[in-house]
């Protein structure tokens, strides 16, 4: 009876350690001979990482690219509504300035859109964030035109064959959209020192410097209030492209010395 009892209490205080080798060999079994360790990521890490990412992206668009959401079809056939633009803003940072043919983009205050108009201050924020992603349309005062005439430049529409003139010299725009040719308006103007005259593809659906000829500034844009040039076409996929320097300027000679214009 002794030694059942002694075979009893081995047996039992054997078992739990018999399980624990067991089970032991099953995780070793399971994971190749390691325990996984815990990852070293955590909320806060990771909440951290993507701070740092959001004010990379948002300096980015500040200072060196911006996308820029084509609102309408005003510069068709180049640009279509939705097109995602991105914005070189170096291209005139370092002393460089427009050129005729340049599609840019600019902040139209005092020029195409009155002085004073303001926008709620929070929806202004949250509309600024999301259109630094290109997420959202730019602002009512942000435009994108391409330029036409440059400060000294005599801009004149049109000639007998119904094309811009600039400098005496007629330009065959192909970029244009076939509907409406180069302009309905007829205009003279002469571009002050220090800004630009500026136009849309689509001339016949388009609100440019044609539309301001009678008000303060005669829908001239100060160089001053360019953001950057439009270089490329990031979004949709389907229209990754480069938007391509057009040559339609090329024979046009610089503006007289003085403004002085025949």
């Amino acid at each position: 009876m002794d030694t059942e009892a002694q075979h009893t209490e081995r047996d039992r205080s054997s078992t739990p350690a018999d399980g624990v080798e067991e089970e032991g060999s099953r995780s070793a079994r399971r994971y190749g001979g390691h325990r996984p360790s815990r990852s070293p990521w955590s909320l806060r890490t990771a909440a951290v990482i993507g701070g740092a990412c959001a004010v990379f992206v948002l300096l980015l668009s500040h200072f060196v690219v911006q996308p820029f959401q084509i609102p309408s079809s005003s510069m068709e056939p180049t640009l279509q509504v939705g097109d995602r633009v991105l914005v070189n803003k170096l291209a005139y940072r370092f002393g460089a300035e427009p050129r005729r043919g340049d599609v840019i983009v600019f902040d139209g205050t005092g020029s195409f859109v009155p002085e004073g108009v303001t926008e709620n201050p929070v929806t202004s924020v949250v509309r600024e964030g999301l259109a630094a992603l290109g997420l959202a349309e730019p602002a009512e005062t942000d435009f994108v035109k391409r330029v036409v005439g440059v400060g000294g430049d005599r801009v004149v529409c049109c000639d007998k064959g119904g094309r811009v003139e600039v400098n005496g010299v007629p330009v065959d725009e192909r970029y244009l959209h076939p509907d409406g040719g180069p302009s309905e308006v007829a205009f003279d103007i002469v571009v002050p020192e220090g800004t630009l005259w500026v136009m849309g593809d689509h001339r016949s659906n388009s609100r440019d410097s044609r539309d301001h000829l009678g008000q303060p500034g005669g829908g001239m844009v100060p160089v001053d209030m360019v953001v950057g040039r439009a270089d490329w076409i990031g979004w949709p996929v389907g229209r990754w492209s480069g938007i391509a320097p057009t040559g339609a300027f090329s024979g046009v000679p610089d503006a007289p010395p003085g403004g002085a214009h025949g």
